[in-house]
């Protein structure tokens, strides 16, 4: 019986999962600074950017896309690979799913606090980031499924299916 050697994209796994620390230390301060506001609440005084108003739905997003988004993406990346017994199928598409979930987050960092908002709870982000995000859910979900077809494991664990409705939510919520 011949011996196969391979190797694993953790490099990815490395990126995501250090964006998720980082984005969830920022997104979490930003949390700290909101709840001061309720002690302090003309800390922020004559800097409209910085108002209750303006700096929630910053730290919703920075905690929610950016930290929690990095995250699931890591652990994806982590577990598709070993359950499927192969490397993920083009380093390219993670390094776009990676640079443009991360200029994503970068965009509503900026636009959040402008105030260019859609003024719908947990659904704050402008038109464009809209299109984006689901862009960069396309390039993941090629990404998965080409790897899932290439695959060296022969049974598909139940953990991949519900990676596969993660995509397909994922796409879906960005248009509604």
């Amino acid at each position: 019986m011949e011996m196969q050697q391979f190797y694993y994209d953790n490099k990815i796994v490395k990126k995501f999962l250090y964006a998720s620390i980082l984005f969830g230390v920022v997104g979490m301060l930003v949390g700290l600074t909101v709840a001061f506001m309720f002690i302090f609440p003309n800390m922020t005084d004559g800097i409209p950017w910085l108002s209750f108003g303006r700096l929630r739905p910053l730290h919703t997003n920075a905690v929610i896309f950016a930290f929690v988004g990095n995250a699931i993406f890591a652990g994806v990346y982590y577990s598709l690979q070993r359950l499927l017994k192969t490397r993920m199928y083009s380093d390219l598409l993670s390094k776009i799913n990676f640079w443009g979930w991360q200029l994503i987050i970068v965009a509503a960092a900026i636009t959040l606090p402008l105030g260019y908002t859609t003024s719908k709870e947990y659904a704050e982000l402008e038109w464009p980031i809209d299109i984006a995000i689901a862009l960069i859910w396309v390039v993941f979900g090629i990404n998965m499924i080409m790897t899932i077809l290439r695959r060296r494991e022969r049974h598909l664990y139940v953990a991949i299916w519900f990676y596969i409705a993660t995509f397909c939510n994922g796409c879906c919520t960005s248009y509604f």
